[in-house]
Parts: structure tokens; sequence; C-alpha cells
């Protein structure tokens, strides 16, 4: 027990070494923590080969985001599953005036786990629960990124951010080793520029952004 408790202190430690963003939000995601731990006795929300690097592989890894791209505070998070990375986004988002994050989940069951981390954290996030398709008409917020995680290949997460993407929101995905065939099987570079980012949690990962304009 004593040495599981040191491996997730060291597992702590480098994920605020990959993500400072996080070093002020501590205390809220040890809720976080303690409360995904509590839910995935009944609720499968993560693989549980990756609980004992909780802190980089789902916390750092999804505040990369914010990281990369500080100026943006108003997201919609496709299939947030567990919450990442849109909760941890709206964390890191709840002590900027006018910062929401929308997370969109089809699964009741984790909808009610994201109310309570919400609700026990006081993140800057809205949950709403449905289908992404149903959903997404509905969200009347302005907003200036979308982003998902582990939910589909890119043509898929393209095809339902398109509205949002011509109106110039930025398009921030997490990837993993396949990210380039699923580019190369996309028609994304005929409508928007992209940028490929080098993960900082997975050597073979990367972040894929793209917009209509990344000046605007």
């Amino acid at each position: 027990m004593g040495g599981k408790g040191k491996d997730r202190v060291s597992d702590r430690d480098r994920a605020l070494q990959i993500a400072p963003s996080l070093q002020p939000y501590i205390r809220e995601l040890e809720i976080y923590e303690s409360l995904l731990r509590k839910w995935q006795k009944s609720i499968n929300l993560v693989a549980e080969s990756t609980l004992d690097e909780l802190w980089t592989r789902h916390f750092a890894d999804s505040a990369q985001i914010r990281e990369f791209f500080p100026s943006l505070e108003s997201w919609i998070d496709l299939g947030s599953g567990a919450g990442f990375p849109g909760m941890v986004l709206a964390i890191c988002l709840k002590d900027h005036a006018g910062a929401k994050v929308h997370l969109i989940e089809s699964d009741q069951r984790k909808a009610a786990f994201l109310r309570a981390v919400s609700r026990e954290t006081g993140a800057a996030a809205e949950i709403h629960v449905g289908r992404i398709e149903n959903v997404l008409p509905l969200i009347a917020d302005p907003v200036a990124g979308v982003t998902a995680r582990a939910l589909a290949p890119m043509p898929q997460l393209i095809e339902w951010s398109h509205e949002l993407l011509l109106k110039n929101v930025k398009g921030v995905f997490l990837k993993g080793e396949d990210w380039a065939a699923e580019l190369t099987g996309s028609s994304a570079a005929d409508s928007f520029q992209i940028w490929t980012l080098q993960s900082r949690t997975h050597s073979s990962g990367r972040i894929i952004a793209l917009a209509r304009d990344f000046g605007a």
C-alpha cells in the first residue's frame, strides 16, 4: 500500500512538471482523483492499468491543451467520458471570468460522475447528456475551441465539429500513435490549416490542431 502511495506522489510530481498549469488546482485535482477512484469501482471510467499514473496519463495529458492554447477559455469537449480533457480544462479555468467548458456525454452514469466532479471542484463546466450530433446544435454560447480524446478517428471528429470549425473555432484533438494515418484519410487539409504538436505525455502521440485561420 505504501509503495503505491509513493508512486502516486511521484506521478503527481511528474504531472506538475509536464503541465505547470495544474499547480494552482492540486486540491481540486485531488478531489477529482478521489471521486474517480470511488466511482471506478462501479463504472468503467478509465483503464485500470492507468490508475497508478492517473496524474500523468489523464490530468497532465489533458492539461497540455491548456499549455499549448492558453488564450482559449471556452470549449466544447466531445464524448467527455471520465472528463478528459474537458473537466481538467474546466478546473484550470475556474478562476477565469466568463470561462466555460461544455462537456457532452451520452452515458447517463458518466454524466452523473462528471456532475459530481464539477460540483465538488467548482469547475467552470456545463454537462450535457446526449449524442454529440443532437447536443451540439443546442449549445448557444460562443466557444473558442472544440476538443476530444480517445473518441473517434479524425474524419469523424471533423464531421462532428465542421460547423464550429467553419466559424474559426479551433479544433484541438489528442491522438495516439495512429495520428498520421488518420490525417492521411482525412480531407481536412483542403479546408483548414493543420498543426501537429508533440504530446508531452506520449512519445508517439500528437495533438492535432486545425482551424480556418490560426491567426484570427
